[in-house]
This record gives C-alpha cells, structure tokens and sequence, in this order.
C-alpha cells in the first residue's frame, strides 16, 4: 500500500476523537485507517510482527516502516499543514519521554473518555479511506 496507514483502538471514543481529527486536517485525503480489532488492522499487525493484543497503542504504518505511541502522532502531524510541522519540536523530549506521557493517557483513556460497544462506523464521504 502507498498511503501510510493508521491502526487504533476502534471503540476507544479518544482514539475515534484522533481519527475524526485526521481527517479533518489530512486535506489531501493521504491517510487511510484500519482500527486494530478489524480484520484489516489485524493482518497488518501480523505483517509486521505486532501484538495483536496491543490496545494502548496506535500505529502508522508508513513506507514499509512502523512507527508507534509518540513517534506516530509526531509523523502524523508532519503531513499537516505547515502550522502543524511546529510540533517536531517535541522530537527534542526523548522518546522514553513523550511515550511515558503517551502511555499515562493510554491507560486511563477509556475510565477519563469512555468506549463505545463497537468500532466506529465510517460516514459514506470517508468510507473508502477504511481498510476492510
């Protein structure tokens, strides 16, 4: 695939935030996403030697290579307008870092966001940008 794909928790209502919040800045109609619970996220976590298990995380599966937690968002964010490049900033907090953070609101995502009984289901505008 040439797009890069994102991979999130589908009934995770922050991680549907993220994703609503892509596609409104992803102008170009760049991404594509696959939640990780899809049959979809599933085969692409297993091409690439990934915990199926792994909730707490998301995923960007970019050029063959994949990036998770808060190199993820920072390469997301790079595809966005220039005002958006500013967070590459943040590449100067060491990873180990920006992911302990990351993996502090992972944790307590749904008890501070809740979770939906299903994964999200695309409206028909984006419903070609979700791997099936």
């Amino acid at each position: 695939m040439d797009n890069p794909v994102i991979l999130f928790d589908g009934v995770c209502n922050l991680c549907n935030g993220a994703i609503n919040f892509v596609l409104r800045h992803d102008k170009k109609g760049i991404f594509r996403f696959a939640s990780i619970q899809s049959e979809a996220g599933q085969r692409l976590l297993a091409a690439h030697d990934l915990d199926a298990r792994e909730l707490n995380s998301f995923f960007l599966v970019d050029k063959g290579k994949v990036y998770q937690k808060s190199a993820a968002a920072l390469r997301v964010a790079n595809y966005f307008a220039w005002y958006w490049k500013e967070l590459q900033i943040l590449r100067i907090v060491p990873y180990f870092l920006r992911d302990a953070i990351y993996d502090f609101i992972a944790t307590n995502r749904y008890k501070w966001f809740g979770k939906r009984d299903e994964c999200m289901v695309p409206t028909p505008d984006v419903q070609k940008r979700f791997l099936q």
